[in-house]
């Protein structure tokens, strides 16, 4: 290779939940590129221990949050990102693109990031092929159960209980959240090498999101390109792993960094615990399949959060079956719901509505609650492994564990590796940790964080 990346960090991003957080770790770690997320803004002090990373996250909650909290915790937030001294800084969103204007809003985190950092540009790519996320002409589609789906014909987030997407033209979803300009560089300009010309077009004063679209690896490479070479003007990127995928590609062609880094894979273990908050129809098929292969399930009735006492005693009940299930040579699987047709996520609605509870301050007591459960698994049992699976039950219950920040050890499945924690605590510090959102994974994942990596088919 005659030529190099920059010495130091090249990009420095937020997560706006923790689960996808991990995925931009995991993209930059296996292509040879040492990286850290952070659970909590880092103090100066901590970010010294992991000054050598090329990659540096925070993992966030935006995605859950209203535009009100962030306008009061993005702008410092993205203050912070700018001073690691990266010339990239990326807002990580979902692939499935989750937000709406009431509730996390991409489009008031762009418009938050360019005040506090003043690009001239913001490219927007949610694209990621690896993980069956393709935009063609803005649109998205998503891949669940071996069938693509336009976005807003998905079954999963055409329905989603919070911000369900009935729009698939990612320019005018965003629409509703941003009164920026939005331009698109369509995949025909990408295959035909104009799309520095388009960008040229597009851009004027007013700082105007630029989507890009990407359906395959020649298409990335060529948005990886157009980002990297005007990482001066822009600076601000918004978008998915799409985003460091698109960067790897252009820096392998460009002969930045290896083509094939080692697979990362750790030892087998002969028992994990896991703990999940998602209605994903992904993940209830993920629970079924581990419930036939060595896993214990055991429901959690999520109802009784609205109550702290009811919810107390449920939480104790649940540790105590997980203790009793490994005495059995199982692993515990602590679950609150298989899908989203399960009674269990209307009943917990109702059981809001009839105590006049807060939705979204319950979801936090059962996140709190899943992390407090598995805390307490982990303290009695002496695992050294353990799962979380939902993308808002992750942050939660990852805080509630007391770590502080993850490395990426071993892949899993993209989008979702396995990691070891870092932790003041030393109970904590080095658990091995996979963190899942609600479509990530083959039905054997829970199998494969057991077995510290895919597993290969019979």
């Amino acid at each position: 290779m005659t030529q190099a990346l920059p010495p130091g960090p090249l990009l420095a991003y937020y997560g706006d939940d923790f689960t996808g957080s991990a995925a931009v770790m995991e993209v930059m770690s296996f292509a040879g590129l040492d990286s850290v997320m952070f659970l909590r803004p880092p103090s100066p002090q901590r970010l010294v221990a992991f000054a050598d990373r090329r990659c540096i996250g925070i993992a966030g909650i935006a995605r859950a949050k209203s535009p009100a909290w962030m306008d009061e915790h993005l702008p410092p937030i993205f203050a912070a990102l700018a001073g690691i001294g990266a010339p990239l800084i990326h807002y990580k969103v979902c692939s499935t693109f989750d937000s709406a204007p009431g509730i996390g809003s991409i489009g008031r985190a762009i418009d938050l990031g360019v005040a506090t950092l003043a690009p001239a540009f913001v490219p927007l790519l949610v694209a990621a092929p690896a993980i069956g996320r393709y935009q063609l002409f803005g649109n998205l589609f998503a891949v669940v159960g071996g069938a693509g789906h336009r976005l807003d014909r998905h079954p999963v987030m055409a329905r989603h209980p919070v911000t369900p997407m009935d729009e698939a033209d990612l320019t005018r979803h965003l629409a509703r959240q941003t009164e920026r300009r939005i331009g698109l560089i369509d995949l025909p300009t990408l295959h035909q090498g104009k799309a520095q010309a388009a960008l040229a077009a597009l851009r004027d004063s007013d700082a105007p999101v630029i989507a890009i679209d990407g359906v395959d690896e020649p298409s990335l490479a060529a948005a990886g390109t157009l980002i990297w070479e005007n990482r001066q003007a822009c600076g601000f990127v918004a978008g998915s792993q799409g985003i460091e995928y698109a960067l790897v590609a252009h820096w392998r062609q460009a002969g930045l960094i290896p083509h094939a880094p080692p697979v990362m894979r750790v030892a087998p273990v002969d028992r994990i615990a896991v703990v999940s908050g998602s209605c994903s129809p992904v993940t209830a098929g993920q629970i079924a399949y581990a419930q036939r292969h060595g896993f214990a399930a055991i429901r959690l009735n999520a109802a009784r959060a609205v109550d702290s006492a009811a919810w107390a005693a449920e939480c104790g009940r649940a540790v105590d079956a997980a203790l009793k299930a490994l005495g059995r040579g199982a692993s515990p699987l602590v679950f609150t719901a298989e899908g989203p047709d399960d009674p269990a996520v209307a009943a917990l609605t109702e059981a809001c509505r009839s105590a006049g509870s807060d939705m979204a301050e319950v979801n936090d007591r059962i996140g709190a609650g899943l992390g407090a459960i598995l805390g307490a698994i982990l303290d009695t049992s002496g695992l050294g492994r353990a799962l979380i699976a939902g993308g808002d039950t992750s942050g939660h219950a990852t805080l509630a564990l007391g770590v502080d920040a993850l490395s990426v050890i071993a892949e899993i499945a993209p989008g979702s590796p396995l990691c070891r924690a870092h932790a003041d605590d030393t109970r904590r510090d080095g658990l091995e940790l996979a963190l899942k959102g609600g479509q990530i994974g083959g039905v054997d994942y829970f199998s494969a964080v057991r077995a510290g990596g895919p597993i290969a088919p019979r």
